[in-house]
């Protein structure tokens, strides 16, 4: 009897397990079934947070001693299936192919099998190692369902443990399942799922062809490749042309497409579509054999929620008050916090001032080092806070609902339900809006997502708003900034369309809209979730922030002006001293002089310094808007956060920091330009990037590319929509 490398690699891996003490455990399961409560309830708080090599996926680990065993664990991504459509399919499929972890854990939400062991028979096909865990087990119990287990594991070829994870029951014994699993794995019975006859057929001829024909060492069980070429995966495909060569590769497909051509001839169907069938055939014959539901079922508690929540006329505006009150938990009480941690790093920097004195070396530490960390730090209040709301939303199980109900309408712009919540959060800060992204599975629905959310007004650009529509409008202000706002959804809009339609057309993943059973989240698990998330952004953004506000500073800073220059400016402040000494001038007098010719001596730093120069160089770009080069200055000075734009603006006018707060600001400015120029600041400011935290953040969830272009095309949009802004008003102004 022949055996392929690969079941000589497994022999050869169960000997050594006998003197083997460190094993490798993978949990997978679709979204929803409770698999990273049974990870956190095996690992605890011995979990390690990164990214899978190439993705923004999350890659959660964790090791735990046990029975001897060092063993770690790998919580893979959530999904419905291990077909190639997401990345989470891909992660989950290649590691537990190419890893081969000595045993995989799938998750099943006990409540509703038939849609769980879908997943479960694509793990059969792959051979392996694989323990059951029937998850919120108690459902059943409370529905009155029995299920025979013991058939069913003999049925599916695994064992199974009923599981229920907010309770940690059943932790240990799934523990000590799988590490006999492990040792059984030789002696274990295989499961071979059946397609039909045509496609059995079609199956043998493909795998005779690979091995007999090619006779290259494929490190893929060669029945399971050839269902993925019947298929038309497309990831295995692009592997097979690796592994093969071009030549082969070419002979393999040519006789592939005949075996697919022939089954839909035959049976008028698609090769793809009676696989599906057959797995679902399977996975129904099996609880058809071992379950027994009750006679009548019970309205659970989940469907008298439901009958509330996903009400016709009430579901919508509940969703609307959770979110809002979500949106005032997040962005108000994490404002106490927030000013908090600003007023601390004022301090310190205030106490570094005092004991340095001035000079550069205590300008790079405060302004530089101490403003770049706690410009990402003030934030994490508030992430703390959005993320413990999303965690309750999602472990209760109404994420899923707030998707169904917003799906509808999200459908109309090529989005599904779940992009409505980042954009809401995008109101009030778009860092923790770009992480929020990271709760939609499909790449494409994340990254459109992403991208449209910055034109969702984020409090950072309020202070612009509120300055030039309070200088150039008065009592209409309000109604100017609400213009704003909708200007800033409608453009959402049209480019999550565009977008669609372009960059991110592709195929679109089919999407289940799930609706879990209701449950009481642990505060355990909350805890977990957001601290796990909220440390890999101090981590990682921050130190991102941390470089890039330091080279801001350098733009800010350098070329300095001339000893002469600035002696000038000295000479004129000892002469009003001098005065104020000799009472010639009041103390208010004095110090309205004093803090104008600081000012001035301010702005020609700023116009001397690099980034000034930028301003001027930039004017013949902006001059077509409207705009001079204060207002390209404060743009520049805009990248590093919106709210810099209205300091920015003051020590350009020469005004003092007392002062910025008042009418004089908005008397300079009022007097500098028209009313047509300053709302198209106003939309100029809404459409380019927020700020530096958020091209930080939207690197890491999204990448180098998505991120440049993010940059790139919303300054070009802000430009070409201010242009035919400005030129069209002027013509009726």
């Amino acid at each position: 009897m022949k055996v392929s490398i690969i079941e000589k690699n497994k022999i050869s891996r169960h000997e050594k397990f006998q003197d083997k003490k460190e094993i490798t455990i993978a949990i997978t399961g679709i979204p929803n079934s409770g698999k990273t409560t049974i990870f956190n309830n095996i690992t605890g708080a011995r979990q390690h947070v990164g990214n899978y090599p190439g993705v923004t996926v999350e890659q959660k680990s964790g090791d735990l001693n046990f029975r001897g065993y060092r063993i770690k664990v790998i919580d893979l991504p959530g999904t419905y299936s291990l077909t190639a459509y997401s990345a989470e399919e891909v992660i989950t499929r290649d590691y537990i192919i190419k890893q081969k972890p000595d045993a995989v854990i799938n998750v099943v939400d006990a409540s509703n099998p038939a849609r769980n062991l879908y997943l479960t028979t694509q793990l059969i096909e792959m051979d392996a190692n694989l323990i059951i865990a029937f998850n919120m087990s108690d459902i059943l119990q409370k529905e009155g369902i029995k299920i025979d287990m013991a058939l069913l594991s003999q049925l599916l070829g695994a064992s199974i443990v009923n599981t229920v994870g907010s309770k940690n029951i059943g932790t240990t014994e799934l523990l000590e399942v799988a590490l006999k699993s492990i040792r059984e794995k030789n002696h274990k019975k295989k499961i071979r799922i059946s397609y039909g006859d045509e496609l059995e057929n079609e199956i043998t001829k493909i795998s005779g062809y690979i091995e007999n024909e090619l006779k290259i060492p494929f490190k893929f069980d060669l029945r399971w490749l050839s269902v993925k070429l019947l298929e038309q995966d497309h990831s295995i495909l692009d592997e097979l042309k690796d592994i093969a060569g071009y030549d082969n590769y070419e002979k393999v497909i040519a006789f592939v497409d005949n075996s697919i051509r022939h089954i839909r001839n035959i049976t008028g169907d698609e090769p793809v579509t009676l696989i599906a069938e057959a797995r679902y055939g399977f996975v129904n014959g099996a609880l058809k054999e071992t379950m027994k539901k009750a006679p009548e079922r019970k309205i659970t508690l989940s469907d008298r929620v439901d009958s509330i929540l996903l009400n016709r006329y009430l579901g919508l505006p509940i969703f609307a008050l959770i979110m809002w009150a979500i949106f005032q938990l997040v962005f108000k009480l994490g404002d106490y916090p927030t000013r908090w941690l600003q007023i601390g790093f004022d301090k310190i920097g205030s106490l570094i001032s005092a004991a340095m004195g001035p000079g550069l070396l205590q300008s790079l530490i405060v302004d530089g080092i101490i403003g770049g960390v706690g410009g990402v730090l003030v934030f994490t209040p508030k992430i703390m806070l959005l993320f413990i709301s999303i965690a309750v939303l999602e472990d209760t199980g109404y994420m899923s609902r707030a998707a169904f109900i917003m799906d509808r309408i999200m459908h109309g712009i090529g989005l599904h339900g779940k992009s409505f919540v980042p954009m809401l959060i995008g109101f009030g800060c778009t860092v923790p809006a770009y992480m929020c992204g990271r709760t939609l599975e499909n790449k494409n629905d994340r990254l459109i997502t992403m991208h449209i959310n910055t034109f969702m007004s984020c409090g950072g650009r309020l202070p612009i708003y509120i300055l030039f529509a309070g200088t150039f409008f008065g009592r209409y202000a309000g109604n100017i900034i609400f213009s704003i706002y909708i200007i800033g959804i409608l453009m959402a809009v049209a480019f999550a369309k565009i977008l669609r339609m372009t960059r991110f057309k592709g195929e679109s993943e089919p999407f289940v809209m799930e609706l879990p059973v209701y449950r009481l989240p642990t505060f355990k698990g909350i805890l977990m979730h957001m601290w796990e998330r909220t440390w890999l952004y101090i981590k990682k953004a921050g130190t991102v922030i941390l470089s890039i506000s330091i080279i801001v500073w350098i733009l800010f800073t350098f070329p300095q002006v001339t000893a002469a220059e600035k002696q000038a400016y000295l000479d004129r402040l000892a002469v009003a001293k001098q005065h104020y000494a000799e009472a010639g001038i009041t103390r208010q007098q004095f110090n309205e002089l004093e803090s104008q010719i600081n000012a001035e001596l301010g702005t020609l730093k700023l116009e001397q310094s690099a980034a000034g120069r930028v301003g001027h160089f930039l004017e013949p770009v902006f001059k077509p808007l409207g705009f001079d080069w204060r207002l390209a200055v404060a743009s520049v000075a805009g990248i590093a956060g919106k709210e810099v734009v209205v300091s920015t603006l003051g020590t350009i006018f020469s005004i003092s920091d007392s002062d910025r707060a008042s009418g004089k600001l908005m008397s300079a400015i009022k007097n500098t330009y028209s009313p047509l120029t300053g709302y198209n600041f106003m939309i100029f400011s809404l459409l380019y990037f927020p700020c530096i935290a958020g091209l930080a953040v939207f690197k890491r969830e999204a990448g180098t590319k998505e991120m440049l272009f993010q940059a790139f095309f919303t300054l070009s949009l802000a430009w070409v929509v201010s242009f035919i802004v400005y030129q069209t008003g002027k013509l009726f102004l």
